[in-house]
Parts: C-alpha cells; sequence; structure tokens
C-alpha cells in the first residue's frame, strides 16, 4: 500500500465530515495489519481557520481538503479497499507537518 495513498473514510460514522484517509507510513512496513492515517476534513466545513503547518491543504479528486494531522488514527488495512488518489506530490508538505506536530519544528 503506497505511502500517501488517499482512501474513502471506512468509518460510516464520520464519512460525512470526513470523507477521505490518508495513509501515512512508509512503504517498507506494508505488511503491517492497521495503517496509520490523518483524516482528510472539506475545507468549506472547516470550524476554525486551520493552521497550515499543522494541517496542509490537499487536493483529492478535484476538492481541497485539510490534512488533519492532530487527529491520526490507525485503520485496518482490511477496510483500505481502493484508492482514489495520492498525495505523494506534497510528501515535503505531509511530513512537515508531522514534524511540526511531533517536534514542534
Amino acid at each position: 500500500m503506497p505511502q500517501f495513498d488517499v482512501y474513502p473514510n471506512p468509518d460510516k460514522g464520520s464519512q460525512k465530515r470526513i470523507p477521505y484517509v490518508v495513509t501515512l507510513q512508509s512503504d517498507l512496513l506494508d505488511t503491517l495489519e492497521h495503517y496509520v492515517v490523518a483524516p482528510l476534513r472539506a475545507k468549506q466545513d472547516a470550524t476554525v481557520i486551520p493552521l497550515l503547518r499543522l494541517n496542509p491543504c490537499v487536493t483529492v479528486v478535484g476538492e481541497t481538503f485539510y490534512a488533519r494531522m492532530q487527529d491520526l488514527a490507525t485503520v485496518p488495512r482490511a477496510l483500505l479497499k481502493r484508492p482514489v488518489g495520492n498525495l505523494a506530490s506534497q510528501r515535503d508538505e505531509l511530513l512537515a507537518a508531522l514534524d511540526f506536530l511531533f517536534t514542534g519544528y
């Protein structure tokens, strides 16, 4: 499962608010049972102006989303079926957001 692939959110209860998740862990760990993901929340649904360094803007299927790094989760690999896109072109911004989350830099 490639790093930065985008999947439909497998959690039916939160799909309306968070339609997609992006996988963050390295391709080298693709045999793990669970994947670390960040939820992608629609830009127009943001209730407060997000901190862009922590919540980078990404585009999936022509729509703009914020990657909510502060809401990381794990998802069973079996629930992530077909990717709808890949955000590898925004690798630097996504990894910088993780650095900021964990180190403050």
